[in-house]
């Protein structure tokens, strides 16, 4: 079963309405008392923010629908292609539809001897993979049968998705851009610390994510990082030549840094002019890719003085990504033999 995060079914604000209502009332996602999330859901955010997100998801709207949820089917048609009658592939979205409810229920009535589930986040964070998870295990667990069921944590340092994206950048010509930004999808730094199981680690230093250890390995912001230094030597960039920073940022509190904004304003400060930005939280484009880098965050570089951001498209239907995902598919069955 191939997750991805969903989609409204369809632009209008209602359908984006219980979209965001799922989504947000998610305790995985805003993670705090459920009195309170109620109130700054259902009383503050969906209605205020429903209209501007209606229009926003007009412009990415095209004759195939919502992008993301047409690029999921592709992936997931393709893995069942190569994979063969043998397996049974299904896709789900985490919220709306196709639901993980109704993908599961398809897997019960096809006999299926186990359950392979491929979160496609390829960075954790307990907001989506581990919500995945959750969700999975909340259903099956009232199951009469429960087969055996296993997950894939991540794949950040995915060597087959690393070469998609530094192929997908290729034809851009990366070294003629004054910079290159890796700009991931952000979270609110109190989540990181929640993933800090010894509590001394976690936003201690200016460079606690620079490298994965043991301390720090199932951190979304040290796993964005590792993503963009492996894509960065697969394309010979060095260090001074990219930069990582974090999009979508909501409300007041502290999420991960560098904003991407702000990496904007010094990037366009400095007298950089193109910008080449690779979104490798992501394996299909979406919102935040075709909308808030492609036209926000370009017209933002543009009124700061720069001229250029290039979005890097996503894996989408790219062979090479299918590929892995039918080896993680394999790989993951391997292990459960």
């Amino acid at each position: 079963m191939l997750v991805n995060l969903g989609t409204p079914d369809s632009p209008e604000t209602g359908d984006v309405r219980k979209y965001l209502d799922e989504f947000l009332m998610d305790e995985r996602v805003i993670d705090i008392n459920a009195f309170n999330r109620t109130l700054l859901v259902k009383g503050i955010i969906v209605p205020f923010r429903s209209p501007k997100t209606a229009k926003l998801y007009k412009e990415i709207w095209d004759e195939n629908g919502s992008p993301l949820l047409y690029y999921s089917k592709i992936q997931a048609a393709l893995v069942q292609e190569q994979l063969g009658d043998k397996y049974h592939v299904e896709l789900a979205m985490r919220y709306q539809r196709p639901s993980i409810v109704s993908a599961l229920e398809n897997m019960k009535a096809g006999l299926v001897e186990s359950i392979q589930v491929i979160p496609l986040f390829p960075q954790y964070a307990s907001a989506s993979t581990g919500s995945v998870i959750q969700k999975v295990m909340e259903i099956v667990g009232k199951w009469p049968t429960i087969p055996p069921v296993s997950f894939v944590n991540s794949f950040h340092n995915n060597e087959m998705m690393i070469a998609t994206f530094a192929d997908n950048a290729k034809k851009y010509h990366p070294d003629t851009y004054d910079q290159i930004l890796f700009s991931f999808h952000g979270l609110p730094e109190r989540q990181l610390k929640k993933c800090d199981h010894s509590g001394k680690h976690c936003l201690q230093s200016a460079d606690c994510c620079a490298a994965l250890t043991d301390v720090n390995k199932f951190c979304y912001s040290a796993q964005c990082h590792d993503t963009a230094r492996l894509i960065a030597e697969k394309l010979n960039l060095p260090a001074s030549k990219y930069s990582v920073c974090f999009q979508s940022r909501l409300g007041k509190e502290p999420w991960v840094q560098p904003y991407t904004s702000e990496v904007l304003k010094e990037l366009a400060a400095k007298g950089k002019k193109r910008l080449l930005v690779f979104c490798p939280a992501f394996v299909a484009d979406c919102l935040e890719t075709l909308y808030e880098v492609t036209v926000e965050y370009g017209e933002e570089f543009k009124r700061l003085g720069g001229e250029e951001v290039q979005l890097v498209s996503s894996l989408n239907d790219h062979p090479q990504w299918i590929a892995a995902m039918v080896k993680m598919v394999r790989d993951q069955h391997r292990d459960q033999i």
